[in-house]
Order: C-alpha cells, then structure tokens, then sequence
C-alpha cells in the first residue's frame, strides 16, 4: 500500500491529491472485487446446491429455499455490472452460446471474471513493478494500466476462440448427421425420432453435435414446436448450414412437402457446395504457393545450382 501511495504520489506531485485518488481507487477496486465475488458466488454455487438436493431429495431445503432468496436479493447490485444496452448483451449471450455455455448467468460469470482479471492484472504489475528500483512511477502506472486492458480484453478473445473451435466441429460433423439424418427418415421414422437416433449414433464420434440435437429432443418433448426447436438449434451453433436446413425443413412443413425429399435435395445440394468449396481451396493452393517458393525454396535451389559455378568463375578470375 505504501509503495502504490508513493507511487501515485510521484506522479501527481501533490500529497492531498494523491490522499483523494488513493482512496477512491482503494474503494473502487474493493467493491469491485466484492462485486466479482458475489457474482461467481451467486451463479455457482447456489444453482448448484438447488439441483442437488431436488435430485437427492436430502433434507434441509429450508436453507437452500433462504440461500437462493439471498442470492436473489443481489440481483440489483449483479446487475450494475451488465452493459446498459441489450444489444451488446444479446451479441455476448450469443457468443456463449456458441462456445457451449448456456446457463442464466454465463453472461454476469463473464463480466465477473472481466473484472477479477482487471483487479488482479493491475495489482500484479503494480506488485512486480515494487521490486524494480528502476521503473519510474509513470512507467509502472503505464504498464498497470495497459495490463488492465489487456486483462479486460482477455476473457473476449478466450470466448471469440472458443466459439469458433466449437463452430468449425460442429460443423466439420454436420455432413455425417444429415446422411444419417437421410437414412433414418426414408426408412420410415418420424423426424423427431430420426433426430433421437442419429443423436444416439454420434454420441461417440461427434459429442458436441449429438448434445446439441438431444437437446433438441428434450425441448420438443417439454411442449416446443418441432420447427421453433430446430431454429433454437441453428442459434445456439451458430452454423450456416444448420440455418440452411432449418429454413428448408420450416418450409416443406408449411407447404406441405415431403420431409424425406427436402432431406435428400439438400443433401445433394450440401454434397456440390462441399465440392465446390474443395474445388476452390484448390484453386487457390498455385497463388498461395507463389511466396513461400519465392522466399524459401527458391533461394536454396540457385545457392545449390548455380553457387558452384559462381565459385569457380571467381577463382578463375582470382587467378
């Protein structure tokens, strides 16, 4: 403490002033910290201890029933640390969805830890710039602040790596679902049950496809419509070709067509866009090859072929 006092007092070369922002900083940081803390508190381990004992049916739900009424109750304060706009939580909701993270407060866990890394990125380079006689006091203040930053930024870019590594699985899987998904259907089963198998069927080699189409089946057998079930799924993968097909299915269940056919017809026509994408990954493979045979192989091949040459007409000349 003394040395972060020392520090702020350096670079701001008057002690009343640094006595105001030393305290300022020292309470914000500790309401946010406590903030945090209540945040992570509230979504873990009550939710937790709820589920458990419905499912054991252990004795002693009194304290459970207060416990989350108290949880509830710091909702308000919770919620002082969500973005004001709907717009910025829905797109971060979204993202978690995405990645596989889909309970009610993945998105106050998020801004938690945000804030946690944010404390704890800037208190560390304060700590670590003590023992540097070095560093002056608007270095360390530099590095901290920027260590803020990228302890705010953190958690996003870890969420954007997460989707995407869940997006392209989902999605290297989807074209064995929607053969199987052919199968199952022209051979007579109900759409519904045609997702149940091929749930079944892929729960071993493509678990994050067979979660997310179990899922499916549980809220269809809890009362959702088939369709809106279906576009749940396309939102929570985040997959263009899931879209595709939902939008195809909702209109063959609307017009009246055949469920097996529209499979089949959109099967065909996944099979030629996934030609067409390999045909033009192709395509492409002659220009990107053009630098590194530029700066890597092209060199070596005239340093082998043409050195010794060079070497002997320099020797004839020295001569």
């Amino acid at each position: 403490m003394d040395y972060l006092f020392n520090l702020i007092n350096e670079y701001l070369e008057n002690e009343q002033h640094t006595q105001m922002v030393f305290v300022a900083f020292a309470a914000a940081a500790a309401l946010a910290f406590a903030f945090s803390l209540i945040v992570l508190f509230n979504s873990f381990t009550s939710p937790y201890e709820n589920r458990k004992r419905v499912l054991t049916k252990v004795a002693g739900g009194t304290q459970t029933d207060s416990g989350s009424r108290m949880m509830h109750s710091l909702d308000p304060i919770t919620n002082l640390m969500l973005p004001k706009k709907e717009k910025h939580t829905f797109e971060v909701r979204q993202r978690l969805m995405h990645a596989g993270i889909r309970s009610e407060s993945a998105v106050k866990n998020f801004y938690a830890i945000k804030m946690l890394l944010v404390i704890f990125s800037f208190g560390l380079v304060v700590v670590v710039g003590s023992f540097i006689p070095e560093a002056s006091a608007k270095q360390v203040l530099t590095y901290s602040c920027l260590a803020a930053v990228a302890g705010f930024l953190l958690p996003s870019v870890v969420l954007d790596h997460l989707a995407k590594k869940r997006i392209k699985t989902i999605h290297a899987s989807f074209p064995d679902a929607l053969d199987l998904l052919v199968v199952c259907v022209e051979s007579g089963l109900g759409l519904s049950a045609a997702l149940q198998r091929v749930a079944q069927e892929l729960d071993v080699s493509h678990p994050e496809l067979a979660e997310e189409l179990n899922l499916v089946n549980a809220e269809v057998r809890a009362g959702v419509h088939r369709i809106d079930a279906l576009k749940n799924l396309a939102e929570r993968t985040g997959v263009d070709d899931i879209k595709g097909l939902v939008a195809l299915l909702d209109q063959s269940v609307r017009f009246g067509g055949s469920i097996a056919d529209t499979l089949r017809v959109y099967s065909e026509e996944f099979r030629d866009k996934r030609m067409q994408r390999a045909e033009e990954f192709a395509a492409k493979i002659g220009t990107k090859m053009i630098f590194p045979l530029t700066f890597c192989l092209w060199p070596g091949f005239f340093l082998v072929a043409v050195g010794p040459a060079v070497l002997k007409v320099l020797e004839a000349l020295g001569r």
